[in-house]
């Protein structure tokens, strides 16, 4: 039985959302932005990430929002983009999907008011965690918000709340003053009351430092999400009795629901590390699920398309150590979530298209899989590649990217 691993990019979109417009993002593309804005050739330059471009990522991006050209890169393994049909642009949405299970609903947010969060909610969660009070109370950028908040925070023990335009209550606190332990309680004592307001995550935000100077956030961020809502191909390899290594963040945005091994891991190169390390110990049925945040957080969420570029050189530079690991019978899938233009915009993500990128085996031919109606044709191709239940959304796309359609 072949083993399958699923590479999640956080936010490497390539435009060409068909709604996009509906979330203010039309004309959004991450991965054609960055180019551009890095002085970097989308017609011409294959030098920039060449082991994507090996798999098609040129002709994906132009399938997908109509930005360079094809036929001139993709040289092995397959190829295509996918659309999203969840509700959200935010992450759970996109990895629920992925996984299989599109969101139909509408999250609650948080209103773009000072303060953000109303007292009732407030007050409930200070009464059940005993607080004196919270800083902050608005929509921020988490790196800004310590560097505001952060002393006080110290001296006066209130934690520090934002959120953002996800459906998301974020609380800061320091990790020693504070404690880490402390603040991972005070998250699940939140979520109790953010769950009756249909919000999506509580996160932890931990960070360490003395002053506004040195204020670091940690890697010892904890998402707390809410659980699926329905079956996902997790359940159901699960089911069949086979196993799923959980690298990064995958664990909290699916609420460690059949998970068989979380590997926390902090930033891109560690999360390859971890990767790898996770395909040596899987066996044949398992899947291996990965997210590199790096590009999301640090970049995408930022702003800043040089850093954004440099991560996408360096996780290409990483990729072939993985194909090397592959065995013949193996599937490797590469997508994102959704994007995160940083030349876009505000702070937010961007509704987009998302590459599918990938290798089925010992793959010498490129196929291409054109632009899928939902991200959750994912899922049910690796459900048929491990053999086991399909569900009830999306197609898979195995059969289109077997060898004996070479």
């Amino acid at each position: 039985m072949p083993r399958a691993v699923l590479i999640v990019m956080d936010s490497f979109g390539i435009g060409g959302a068909p709604d996009a417009a509906q979330f203010g993002d039309e004309g959004a593309n991450t991965l054609a932005h960055v180019m551009e804005a890095t002085g970097i050739d989308i017609g011409a330059d294959r030098s920039f990430l060449p082991n994507l471009a090996a798999l098609g990522l040129f002709d994906a991006l132009k399938v997908a929002s109509g930005h360079g050209k094809t036929g001139d890169s993709a040289r092995h393994g397959f190829w295509g983009a996918a659309t999203e049909v969840s509700k959200g642009k935010d992450t759970p949405s996109g990895h629920w999907e992925i996984c299989g299970l599109p969101v139909r609903f509408d999250w609650g947010y948080f209103p773009h008011t000072e303060p953000a969060f109303s007292l009732d909610l407030l007050d409930a969660i200070y009464v059940d965690a005993a607080l004196p009070g919270s800083l902050g109370n608005v929509h921020a950028s988490g790196t800004e918000i310590i560097k505001v908040h952060g002393a006080e925070h110290v001296k006066s023990g209130k934690p520090i709340f934002y959120t953002s335009a996800d459906s998301v209550l974020q609380i800061a606190a320091h990790e020693e003053h504070f404690g880490l332990e402390r603040l991972y309680e005070l998250c699940l004592t939140a979520k109790k009351h953010t769950d009756k307001l249909n919000i999506g995550r509580v996160i932890a935000r931990p960070f360490v430092g003395e002053s506004e100077e040195d204020f670091t956030r940690t890697g010892n961020r904890r998402d707390f999400s809410v659980e699926p809502t329905g079956e996902t191909v997790l359940d159901r390899i699960a089911a069949a009795g086979n196993r799923t290594f959980a690298v990064g963040k995958i664990s909290d945005i699916m609420a460690h629901r059949s998970i068989y091994a979380t590997r926390k891991a902090h930033g891109n190169d560690e999360i390859g590390r971890e990767t790898l390390k996770a395909l040596d110990d899987s066996a044949e049925g398992d899947l291996v699920f990965s997210n590199f945040v790096d590009f999301d957080m640090l970049y995408g969420h930022r702003r800043d398309p040089e850093g954004y570029a440099q991560a996408l050189r360096n996780f290409d530079a990483w990729l072939p150590s993985l194909i090397e690991k592959l065995k013949s019978d193996d599937l490797l899938i590469i997508t994102a979530d959704h994007g995160c233009d940083p030349t876009w915009h505000g702070t937010d993500h961007t509704r987009e298209r998302v590459p599918v990128l990938g290798l089925l085996g010992t793959q010498s031919h490129a196929v291409s899989i054109g632009v899928r109606n939902t991200f959750a044709d994912i899922a049910e191709t690796i459900a048929a590649h491990l053999r086991v239940a399909a569900g009830p959304h999306g197609q898979s796309f195995l059969d289109e990217i077997s060898p004996h359609d070479a």
